[in-house]
Order: structure tokens, then C-alpha cells, then sequence
């Protein structure tokens, strides 16, 4: 089979015609954007795309590494392969379960931000911008562990766990306790977040610089078939890992008693207070569970996408997005959100470009606040 590639101002740079065994190689002259596409045309008899509309990838590629790109193929006449005219629409319905899957996916890692985000809300109020740099911190720690120590990825994101749990614990020892107990404002609390989120972003473009890198381990897999959809054992193993994370931390916030403690400090501090429950010990615990959800969550995104300065920062309005729409200060809200917003965010995709996916979940999330400003999971308050 023939394969082009095109660099991203549309000067052709080479083409390849892969192996029997399927692979091929095409040099690149510098780092950056290119299409590569497959002519169908050259396919093997009886092999197909799975995903017609796949043919060409937008791919980054960077210096000193190399870029795996595959595509799906299938036996002709399968599902989701090339659709014969009898086909009643079944390759459309095998990419909407490729989507919901991918949906799922994103969903699941868009929870694991936003519950260490939506604990800190509960228990101080404080709507925290510097959230996204926190799991910018946990992929950068575990990709200095894997990649410049050489640990295993899988210990290297233990240990970028303990650490986050350690920053978080940091961050409000030194820094945000001082700031309470000083009497500061959530508004001006917030704009400091604005800036300490600033500050951290261009530390990490110092010392790691302005391109994304992969990880060295579970860089590409091959892809794996269960029914209609197709993705690499990393991400079922994945996914499996954050809704492991999750459901403990929910039993946790329901069963223990610094569960218990952090649920009354969220409706009341004073009278948790008042009923000899240690606020401030309360709240540094919460800071440090976050902080580790937040590495965590930060580690998936770059094992499934390269790790960059920006990371936790473009994910950061979807995160957002998903404790908004749960309910603010809701644990299970901001799981409940984020799978929604996870959902849209991909299936979105089956009727507008790829370019404007995220359209759908905010336009969930300005639905669902205009019909119950609360939340899925929110309770209604009254002021005053």
C-alpha cells in the first residue's frame, strides 16, 4: 500500500509503499505538523479502512523522535470496512461506538481533575485556575522518572503521585492556609490562582521546553479488536486504573471518618468546627488527595497524548466544565459532569469538524445551567 506525507504548509515531502508485514518509514526533514494519507486504492485485496473518513492523519512530529502512525484496517465487507450499499448504515453506528469509547476515555481522566478540583472547592470555596498545572506537575514528574532516570513508567507514576500529594500538601501549608488565615477574599484568592497558574506554566516551559514528548514506555501498541471498537491495551488498562481511583476515593469520602469530617467541613466549617472537627488538618488533607488525583490524572493525559507545558492547561476548561456541570463541590457530580462532557466532546464529532468538538459540551453545560444552575448531583441553596 502507498502512504504520502505532506508537510503543513502543503509541500510534499515523500511517499513509501509499506512491507508485506505492513510497515513503512518516510524521513522528515524537520520537526512539525503533517499529513500523512493512505490511498486506499493500494489496499491488499480483501483489506479495508475501518473509518473511510480516516485516510489522513494530521500528525506532530518532533525532533530526535519517531512517529508511529497506524491506521485501522479490516477485512473488506466488515464492520466498519468498506460499506457495501447494503450495508444500513453499519460502519456509521461501529464509529459511534469507537467515539462513546473514546468518550469514556476522555471522561474518566477529565474526572480524575476535576474531583481533587471539586474536594478544594467543597472544603474552602476556593475555585482554583492553578488546578490544570497540577497535572501538568504529575506528567512532567513521572516523565523525568521514565524517560531521564529510567524507572518504569508504571513506578514513575507511583512515584509522581506521592510527589503531587506532597505539593498539594505544600501548596496549602505554605501558601493558601497563610492566605486564609489572613483573612483573604475567594475573589482575591482566585485572581492569585490566575497568576501562581502563570507562574508555574512558564516554569515548566523553562526547564522542559515548548515541544510535547512521549513517554519511553507504551509509546505505540497495536491495536486491540473487542467488537466495534479498536484501541491499544494501554487505554483499557487505563481506564480500568481511573475508575479503580475513583470509586475509592468515593467510598473513602463516604465511609471514613476524615471522609465524613471533610463532607461537614463542605457544609459547614464553622459548626464542623464548633463540633471539634480539625478544619485547617481537614483541609490539608483534602489539598494533599488532590494534588495526588491531580498527578494521576495529569500521568493519563500523557500516556495518552505527549506530555507538554500546556497540557493541563488546555484540558483545564473541560475540567471545569464537568464540576459546573456535576454540581459544585460534589465529588460524584464532578464524575457524573466529566463523563457527560467526555461523551459530547466525542460524539460531537460525528456531526461537526474535529476542530470544533468541544462546542458540544459547553453547549451541554449552558443548557443544563440555564434548566438547574445547581448541577446534576447539586443541591439547591438559598442566600441570605
Amino acid at each position: 500500500m502507498k502512504i504520502s506525507v505532506v508537510a503543513e504548509d502543503g509541500k510534499p515531502v515523500d511517499d513509501a509503499t509499506s512491507g508485506a508485514d505492513g510497515k513503512w518509514e518516510v524521513p522528515v526533514p524537520k520537526a512539525g505538523k503533517y499529513k500523512v494519507t493512505l490511498d486506499a486504492s493500494t489496499l491488499p485485496a480483501g483489506i479495508a479502512l475501518k473509518f473511510q473518513d480516516r485516510s489522513t492523519l494530521d500528525v506532530q512530529v518532533y525532533d530526535g523522535s519517531v512517529r508511529n502512525v497506524l491506521f485501522a484496517l479490516v477485512p473488506a465487507g466488515a464492520k466498519g470496512g468498506a460499506a457495501s450499499a447494503d450495508d444500513g448504515g453499519t460502519s456509521f453506528w461501529d464509529r459511534v461506538a469507537q467515539l462513546t469509547f473514546e468518550g469514556f476515555n476522555l471522561g474518566l481522566i477529565i474526572a480524575l481533575a476535576a474531583m481533587g478540583l471539586s474536594l478544594v472547592f467543597g472544603t474552602t470555596g476556593l475555585t482554583n485556575f492553578a488546578h490544570g498545572e497540577l497535572l501538568t506537575f504529575g506528567a512532567m514528574c513521572a516523565y523525568f522518572f521514565n524517560v531521564v532516570v529510567g524507572v518504569h513508567l508504571v513506578w514513575a507514576a507511583l512515584i509522581s503521585v506521592v510527589i503531587g500529594g506532597i505539593f498539594g500538601y505544600g501548596q496549602d501549608r505554605f501558601f493558601w492556609g497563610r492566605l486564609r488565615r489572613r483573612g483573604s477574599s475567594l475573589v482575591a484568592m482566585m485572581i492569585i490562582s490566575i497568576g501562581l497558574a502563570l507562574f508555574l506554566r512558564y516554569v515548566f516551559l523553562f526547564f522542559f521546553g515548548g515541544e510535547g514528548a512521549p513517554y519511553a514506555n507504551y509509546n505505540a501498541q497495536p491495536g486491540v479488536q473487542v467488537g466495534p471498537i479498536s484501541a491499544a491495551p494501554k487505554n483499557f488498562v487505563a481506564m480500568g486504573i481511573e475508575l479503580l481511583v475513583l470509586v475509592i476515593v468515593g467510598l473513602a469520602l463516604l465511609k471514613t471518618r476524615i471522609g465524613k469530617a471533610a463532607r461537614a467541613v463542605a457544609d459547614n466549617p464553622a459548626l464542623a468546627a464548633s463540633s471539634g472537627i480539625n478544619v485547617d488538618r481537614v483541609i490539608r488533607i483534602i489539598w494533599t488527595v488532590g494534588g495526588a488525583i491531580a498527578s494521576l490524572a495529569g500521568v493519563m493525559l500523557g500516556l495518552s497524548q505527549n506530555v507538554g507545558y500546556q497540557m493541563g492547561f488546555q484540558i483545564l476548561l473541560l475540567v471545569f466544565a464537568g464540576v459546573t456541570l456535576g454540581g459544585l463541590g460534589t465529588a460524584f457530580g464532578a464524575l457524573v459532569g466529566s463523563i457527560v462532557v467526555g461523551l459530547f466532546i466525542q460524539l460531537s464529532t460525528v456531526v461537526v469538524p474535529t476542530e470544533l468538538k468541544t462546542v458540544g459540551a459547553l453547549l451541554v453545560l449552558i443548557l443544563v445551567m440555564l434548566f438547574r444552575p445547581q448541577g446534576i448531583l447539586g443541591r439547591r441553596e438559598r442566600i441570605g
